[in-house]
């Protein structure tokens, strides 16, 4: 138990990613395939954040009244991965709203069903 109790960030990391990963695979909606990348994208967030930040430690200023210092590296990384991940699902919902207007569907198996008979096209 206190192995899961010390490292419960990454036990919540591995539920998260496996948890968006099913959602992408398993579900054949574009609009819930775009949530589990979302998860999955979060997941990854925490799974750099968690060791980014050491109990005690202080922001990288020298001073001697400070000893240990967090790294902010993860963080400013994590920043650019967020904006990058709203890019992503901000054009995937444009992609999905332009499926809608051709196809009339948003659901895999009706795309795919109308692309494979051309004259069904709506």
């Amino acid at each position: 138990m206190d192995a899961f109790a010390s490292h419960y960030t990454y036990w919540v990391t591995v539920f998260l990613m496996a948890a968006g990963l099913y959602i992408m695979i398993a579900r054949g909606n574009l609009v819930k395939k775009l949530v589990g990348l979302g998860i999955f994208q979060t997941s990854v967030y925490l799974l750099y954040i968690a060791p980014g930040k050491l109990i005690g430690g202080t922001a990288p200023i020298v001073a001697e009244a400070y000893k240990v210092y967090s790294n902010p590296l993860p963080h400013v990384l994590i920043l650019t991965a967020i904006v990058v991940g709203i890019a992503t699902l901000a054009l995937g919902l444009a992609i999905v709203v332009r499926i809608r207007e051709a196809y009339g569907s948003i659901e895999e198996d009706d795309i795919l069903a109308l692309d494979a008979e051309p004259g069904k096209r709506a």
